[in-house]
Formats: C-alpha cells, sequence, structure tokens
C-alpha cells in the first residue's frame, strides 16, 4: 500500500482464505526519498490522459523493491497510487501497472481495485471495510466496532461482527471522514520544512481557534449521507483558513478540524460502536488521539491494543482483498461505496 501521506510504500504478508484471517505474517517497509516524494507531489491531481511517467518509475520501482523481501508469497495485492479521485465526475486514477509487477516479481498480482466500482455508480472508496469486519471477527468482537484509518485522508467503517458476511445488508457502514494527515503535513512542510508533526509537538504548543474550526465544519461535504468519499486535495481551504494563524495554532487548529470530521462522521453510525479502534499515522499523534476522546462517548484505542499492527493493516487489507478477487467475492457494496449492488474489482495478472 501507497497512501496519500506519500511517506513510502507498506508491505504485509497475510494468511486468508479471502474469508477469514488465518495468520498474520512479515512486514516491510520502504520509505521515499524526499526526490521520490516531490516526485509523487507534483503528479497529484493528474489523469490518465497526462504524463505520470515518473511518478509511475517512483512507483514500480518502489513496489518491486519491498516486495522482493518476501519469499512464499502465492498472490499480491497491488493498490498503485492515487493520483486523483472524482467519483462523481472524473473518476479514479491509480498509478501502477500489476502486469508488469506480477512479471518482474513472478507472482500472480491482483491490482486496480477501484476503477469497476466507479464504473458501476460507486465512490471506490473505501475498500478496506470487508477486511475490517475479518479482524472484527478476528479479535473475537461480538458488539459493534469502528476502525478509523487516520491517514492523509480519514475514512471510517463500522461493523457489526455478530453477522455472518460483510457484504450482508446492514453489516459494514463506510466512508470517509474528511482531511486528515494530509493537510497538516502539507502545512507543517510549508511553515517549518518538516514531513508531519511529529507527536502532536507543535500542536500541542498551539491553541484552537474556534472561528476557523466553525468555518470548517460548514464544508457542504460533512452534510452528504455516507457513503462518500474525498481526494486527498479536497479540503485545500483548511490551510487558507489559518492562514494568519501563527505555526502552533495553526497545527492545533488544524489537528481539531481532522477530529471535528471524525466526531461529525460518527454520528452516521447506526448503533454508538463499543470501541473506536485507530489506525494510521494519526493514531501517533497524541493531541488528534486526546481530543477524539474527549469528544466521543466510546473508548478510542490504537489498534495495536487488540493485537492489530496499525502500520500495516492496508497493506495487508489488499492481500485479503487480492484473494476475494481471485476467489470472486465481492470487495465492496452499497453501504461501502454506494455502489448499486455488491462488486468484486481488480483486474488479475497471472504468470
Amino acid at each position: 500500500m501507497s497512501g496519500t501521506s506519500l511517506d513510502g510504500v507498506d508491505a504485509a504478508m497475510i494468511l486468508t482464505d479471502g474469508d477469514q484471517i488465518f495468520e498474520f505474517g512479515d512486514t516491510n517497509y520502504r520509505s521515499y526519498s524526499d526526490a521520490e516524494r516531490q516526485v509523487l507531489k507534483d503528479a497529484l491531481g493528474k489523469w490518465p490522459e497526462d504524463d505520470t511517467q515518473a511518478a509511475l518509475d517512483v512507483i514500480q520501482t518502489a513496489h518491486i523493491e519491498v516486495l522482493a523481501g518476501f519469499d512464499g508469497a502465492q498472490i499480491v495485492g497491488f493498490h498503485g497510487q492515487t493520483l486523483a479521485h472524482d467519483p462523481r465526475g472524473r473518476g479514479t486514477h491509480q498509478i501502477g501497472d500489476g502486469a508488469a509487477l506480477a512479471e518482474a516479481l513472478g507472482v500472480t498480482t491482483v491490482w486496480d481495485f477501484r476503477s469497476t466500482d466507479v464504473e458501476l455508480g460507486g465512490e471506490g472508496a473505501p475498500l478496506a471495510p470487508y477486511f475490517h469486519f475479518a479482524c472484527a471477527k478476528w479479535i473475537k468482537a461480538t458488539a459493534p466496532v469502528a476502525f478509523l484509518n487516520l491517514g492523509g485522508v480519514g475514512n471510517l467503517t463500522w461493523v457489526d461482527p455478530s453477522l455472518p458476511k460483510p457484504d450482508a445488508e446492514g453489516v459494514c457502514l463506510a466512508f470517509d471522514t474528511g482531511p486528515a494527515n494530509a493537510p497538516i503535513n502539507d502545512l507543517m512542510m510549508e511553515r517549518c520544512g518538516l514531513p508531519y508533526d511529529k507527536d502532536g509537538a507543535l500542536a500541542s504548543k498551539g491553541k484552537v481557534v474556534d472561528g476557523a474550526l466553525e468555518l470548517f465544519l460548514e464544508e457542504p461535504y460533512f452534510r452528504r449521507m455516507p457513503p462518500k468519499s474525498l481526494d486527498r486535495d479536497d479540503f485545500g481551504l483548511m490551510l487558507d483558513l489559518v492562514r494568519e494563524l501563527d505555526d502552533a495554532d495553526a497545527a492545533a487548529t488544524m489537528t481539531a478540524m481532522s477530529a471535528a470530521a471524525v466526531m461529525q462522521a460518527m454520528e452516521h453510525c447506526p448503533t454508538s460502536p463499543e470501541r473506536l479502534l485507530v489506525t494510521g499515522g494519526g493514531r501517533h499523534n497524541p493531541v488528534m488521539m486526546a481530543m477524539l476522546q474527549a469528544g466521543l462517548d466510546c473508548d478510542v484505542l490504537p489498534v495495536e491494543d487488540v493485537g492489530l499492527n496499525g502500520d500495516m493493516l492496508e497493506a495487508q487489507a489488499f492481500g485479503y482483498l487480492a484473494v476475494r478477487v481471485l476467489r470472486g467475492l465481492p470487495t465492496s457494496g452499497p453501504s461501502t461505496t454506494g455502489v448499486r449492488a455488491a462488486v468484486g474489482g481488480g483486474k488479475i495478472s497471472r504468470v
């Protein structure tokens, strides 16, 4: 998985039949260099007709390097890099050549997970909910639980693990909550020359400016009913709203914006979850986590508290989804992406 935070490629092995999780295996990470990250950032917002060859070269090289470190994989799930996402308009665009990856690795590869969903009227995101359902079964949850991924964009999955299948009615609800780390990272790079606010250090020194927060929450996206999804840069107004603030107050206010987006999202859950399990880089930000805990009625915990790996959960998800595609099982449905009927997306490049 190479996500919207543009930090690097996460890779993980998982043993699964596309229904149950049997075992989590080895993991690996390959960070992007500053130069590679800039190439990818320059490609954001581009579509298939645009020149993205330099970004494609970065993605292919990084994935081949990180995946070459594994032995015994029977199938690879390759998400690629999202450059643009406009499901209600131009569609969705992930760069990455799964056929070339399969040939380089000598392993059957499933890729292009999102296009079919979008073509059939879905949002194409988020795609991890059916995996989250399997995770809820794996941790032996019996009451509804929610998974919150705080990556570049935030996304929420509410699941009821008391039911047998993830695509059954009333089992899953999923959607993007709003911006998470991406705009904060952009602020840190613009103001401080740093890739992110490590441990929320800058935000912890500032105060939240309520006026900017209130203006942020007037964004029409929050009034849309789920399922719904976002592009990384859909909330460019966040930086504008804090433009006149000093660095610490800007960081604190933007962190509060991301947390408030989650609080708004939780109101859409069919019932209050027993726990909110947080994955993605945002769980390492104690300011963000404290804001969430203060604003929600349920326990807010990093996924490590239930034995999962928050750094690798999305990579594991695409391994799981690859097996579902291979078996002809659905990977999304009306309550996760808004697609008209349950659909299995993904191309299979065999070797």
